[in-house]
């Protein structure tokens, strides 16, 4: 449960970057595209606060077996949002 922790609270760091880097490219241009991307980080942003909330308080809810598929998601979201990273700077 620990990795899918971290990967969530990383994928909201970075989240949290490209929130910050939106929101200035949509302050500047007012493009619709930038606006929409300043709402799709907002909302991925909550569900990754909702998850790692959700994985701390709940953890003991969760069986062994769904943790590595757990671990995945917040794994592959994490390498996903890093490339989006990239690609914006």
């Amino acid at each position: 449960m620990e990795i899918a922790v971290v990967f969530a609270v990383l994928n909201v760091v970075v989240l949290v970057i490209l929130l910050s880097m939106y929101g200035k490219i949509a302050l500047k241009s007012k493009a619709a595209h930038s606006v929409g991307l300043v709402v799709f980080a907002t909302f991925l942003l909550a569900q990754n606060l909702t998850t790692v909330a959700a994985y701390v308080s709940m953890s003991h809810l969760f069986g062994s077996g769904a943790l590595p598929a757990l671990s995945a998601i917040s794994g592959m979201e994490f390498v996903g949002l890093v490339v989006l990273a990239k690609i914006t700077f």
